[in-house]
């Protein structure tokens, strides 16, 4: 005997237009942190000095020597009334005068500055104090 199959006729679902419109994929870029920049600028110089990285521009300052008792006495001060004035711990200026320490960079530049123009920092730590 035979069988028989039987088959079901099923009606088409009428079908829908989808419209399909193509995504660009995004694309997030990390934020720029300050962590980030610090260490970018730290492999610029570690590949400038490895002699990697010509592109960079460097700018050398030739910090100045000034001799704080000289320019103390021009100013005719103590060295108790210089550093009050100028906001220098006493002791500090002191072992400046005597030798046994030397100003980092920055005061020396400081130093150069009350050198020739004392009254303009006097003006600017008055409006700052």
């Amino acid at each position: 005997m035979k069988s028989k199959r039987m088959t079901t006729q099923v009606a088409a679902a009428p079908r829908r237009a989808v419209k399909l419109r193509a995504v660009k994929p995004r694309v997030v870029k990390p934020r720029s942190t300050t962590g980030r920049r610090i260490i970018e600028g730290l492999e610029q110089a570690v590949a400038w000095t490895r002699g990697n990285n010509d592109r960079v521009r460097v700018t050398l300052v030739q910090v100045p020597e000034t001799d704080v008792r000289k320019v103390r006495r021009k100013m005719g001060l103590s060295q108790s009334q210089f550093a009050t004035r100028f906001g220098f711990p006493p002791a500090t200026l002191r072992n400046w005068e005597q030798g046994r320490a030397r100003p980092d960079a920055p005061t020396r530049v400081l130093l150069a500055v009350i050198a020739k123009h004392p009254e303009t920092v006097e003006e600017v730590l008055g409006k700052a104090g």
